[in-house]
């Protein structure tokens, strides 16, 4: 049997690049070649005359010895992958293909040929795939694959949930069907200019999901580079920064206002006690002219040295702290006086009032003339804008096509904190306007009708209390005011 081995040389087996193997009818190794001894790390003199199941992993010996039989019986090929191990107990995934040899040969008196190859590196490579699949399938981050062309081919539930979309809507199209347009086209140029070098992009960028709210990311895109160092697609990985970019604007704000607040005394001051010369200036000339039109005029002075003082008053109390008495106080009892003082008002005569409190609301620690004044500020404000959008009714309009005159208030709990919301069906505030809304001075009434102040100072009080306050509108479809008070107050 030897002699029939070497018919094919040693120098044949050795420059073949994979393990071979001659192997008997009762599985001992009859030649090998420089490659097998390479990789087992054993001296070819210890593999010959060896079992070859010896260097097998156990729980494939006995697949082994049956393939064998049968090769050698049938005379079929047959090819399977193993877990071999070298001198050290080092596994090595290989795949052998087992021939009978000769292929004529009497069963009795056949080897076996075995070419053995090395796929460790195969396996490697799967396993890092197949964890890389699980991290991109079950990671929080948004994730997504593109072709070169920029089409995407693989987006993860991440990506799902958070654009609104299906990865069946998604898959074959380019990213930029949810983009929200805000970045310019140099500002994708750039971006791509940069992974088509090969070089990883970072930035910050702004989407849509389906329902239209934005989705504010940090981007991070990598080209993904085969073995040749070939760029074949990119992988993007997005960073939700949504929530971060609101508290962002939210701080910008708190410090805005506690600018203007600082302010504010100043102009207290300055102002204050000259305007106080000219009231008094004003009546005692009042007492003394004879002339109708004269006192007109005075009084029309002394009106709006009023309304300056009462800017002045609503300044100052923005700019301080709080000195009231904090007492336990009902908000709902606190609601329903204040819709009582609005509903007595001329202007709230056609608006109706609904009403939904929670009766097992609990009483918080504030100031209760200071709370009550925020609520009457909504309120009022709720009131104009139903009234504006009325006189602003064309008589095109159908009586049933009016919207109702409608102000909801509403009371809960959740988180540890009380919510009041105040909904109303009124003319609804331009997108532009809304991050402007607290802001002193600001206001979306006509001229004459307001001071700008009312929802500054009452955004201050709320502040004061450890509380938020928040707006939500579209034009022509009413607005929502949510304040928002904790539970446990650390005023």
């Amino acid at each position: 049997m030897p002699e029939k081995i070497h018919v094919i040389t040693n120098d044949i087996l050795n420059v073949l690049p994979e393990m071979t193997f001659f192997v008997s009818g009762d599985g001992v190794v009859m030649e090998t070649n420089t490659e097998a001894v390479k990789t087992l790390d054993v001296m070819k003199n210890v593999l010959i005359h060896a079992p070859f199941s010896s260097f097998l992993k156990e729980a494939f010996k006995e697949h082994f010895r049956y393939s064998l039989e049968q090769c050698i019986r049938t005379g079929k090929n047959n090819e399977f992958e193993v877990e071999m191990q070298d001198a050290d107990g080092k596994q090595v995934d290989v795949l052998l293909h087992l021939s009978r040899y000769p292929a004529e040969a009497d069963p009795e008196h056949a080897l076996v040929f075995i070419f053995a190859r090395d796929i460790s590196k195969e396996r490697k490579k799967e396993m890092d795939l197949l964890r890389f699949a699980n991290v991109a399938h079950y990671t929080v981050n948004p994730l997504e694959i593109t072709g070169v062309d920029g089409k995407i081919i693989y987006v993860n539930p991440a990506f799902e949930e958070a654009s609104g979309y299906s990865k069946e809507e998604i898959i074959g199209k380019n990213p930029n069907f949810f983009s929200s347009g805000k970045q310019p086209k140099s500002f994708w140029q750039k971006m791509w200019t940069t992974i088509t070098s090969g070089e990883v992009w970072m930035g910050e960028v702004e989407n849509r999901r389906r329902n239209g709210d934005p989705f504010l990311t940090h981007l991070l895109i990598s080209p993904i580079v085969n073995d040749r160092g070939k760029i074949v697609g990119y992988f993007g990985i997005h960073r939700d920064i949504t929530e971060q970019k609101h508290l962002e604007q939210m701080l910008t704000q708190a410090q805005k206002m506690e600018s203007i607040g600082m302010l504010a005394a100043g102009i207290a001051h300055e102002v204050g006690n000259p305007l106080a010369s000219i009231s008094s200036l004003a009546q005692v000339l009042q007492r003394t002219v004879r002339e109708n039109d004269v006192k007109e005029k005075l009084e029309l002075i002394k009106s709006q040295v009023t309304r300056i003082s009462r800017i002045i008053r609503d300044l100052v109390d923005f700019s301080r702290r709080t000195n009231y008495t904090l007492m336990p106080t009902d908000i709902n009892k606190t609601l329903n006086e204040a819709v009582a003082i609005v509903q007595v008002g001329k202007k709230a005569k056609s608006v109706s009032f609904n009403l939904v409190f929670d009766e097992n609301l609990p009483q918080l620690t504030l100031v209760p003339d200071q709370i009550h004044q925020v609520f009457i500020n909504i309120l009022i404000n709720a009131v104009d804008a139903i009234l504006d959008q009325s006189s602003a009714v064309t008589s095109d309009i159908k009586p049933e096509e009016l919207k109702p005159k409608v102000i909801s208030v509403a009371t809960g709990v959740k988180n540890d904190n009380v919510i009041v919301t105040f909904s109303d069906s009124g003319k609804g505030i331009a997108e532009e306007d809304i991050p402007k809304i607290f802001e002193p001075f600001f206001t979306t009434k006509k001229v004459g009708e307001g001071t700008g102040l009312g929802l500054w100072v009452s955004y201050g009080i709320v502040k004061n209390f450890g509380g938020d306050i928040f707006v939500e509108s579209k034009k022509e479809s009413g607005t929502t005011f949510k304040v928002i008070l904790p539970v446990n107050q650390q005023i």
